[in-house]
C-alpha cells in the first residue's frame, strides 16, 4: 500500500513538474479581431484580404510535452523497482525526472526537421500580419491573398 502511494505521489509530482517544461505550440501571430468588410455582411472575424510581402522558411523546434510525460512515467516506474524505503522514493523521483528529460529530448529530435513558413501579409487596411503555416503551395511574394482561420490562400 505504501509503495503504491509513493509511486502515485512520484508520478503526480513528475507530471506537475513537467507540465511547466512543455513548450507551447507555435503562435501564428494572427489577429482574429479584424473584420475586412469583404465578408458579405456577416461577421466573420477571422477573414481578411491583402498582399504577400515576404515568405520565410523556419524550422519547427517544439514539443507537445507528451514525450516528457511518457518518459517521466516510465522512468518513475523503473525507479520504483530499485531499493526500499526512502531510497525507493528517491529512486522513483530521480527516475521520473531523468525519464522526462530523455522523453522530451527524443520528442524534440523527432520534430526537429519540420519546416514551417512565415507568410508576411500587408492587409488592405494597411496592417501587417504574420501567419505561420506548414506549407505555401502556390503562394508567391506579391500574390493577392485572403486569410481564413489563420491560413493564407490565393485570392
Amino acid at each position: 500500500m505504501k509503495a503504491t502511494r509513493t509511486l502515485a505521489a512520484a508520478v503526480l509530482a513528475t507530471t506537475a513538474l513537467l507540465a511547466g517544461c512543455a513548450s507551447q505550440p507555435y503562435d501564428s501571430g494572427y489577429n482574429t479581431g479584424y473584420n475586412s468588410g469583404y465578408n458579405s455582411g456577416y461577421n466573420n472575424v477571422s477573414m481578411g484580404y491583402g498582399t504577400i510581402e515576404s515568405i520565410q522558411v523556419t524550422q519547427a523546434n517544439r514539443t507537445s510535452g507528451t514525450g516528457a510525460i511518457l518518459g517521466g512515467v516510465v522512468g518513475a516506474l523503473a525507479g520504483n523497482q530499485v531499493g526500499s524505503g526512502s531510497g525507493r522514493t528517491a529512486a522513483t523521483v530521480a527516475g521520473g525526472v531523468a525519464g522526462a528529460a530523455i522523453g522530451n529530448s527524443v520528442e524534440r529530435n523527432r520534430n526537429n526537421g519540420q519546416e514551417l513558413y512565415q507568410v508576411n501579409v500587408r492587409m488592405d487596411n494597411g496592417e501587417y500580419r504574420t501567419v505561420t503555416q506548414d506549407s505555401v503551395y502556390d503562394l508567391r511574394v506579391g500574390n493577392r491573398v485572403r486569410i481564413v482561420d489563420g491560413r493564407v490562400y490565393r485570392y
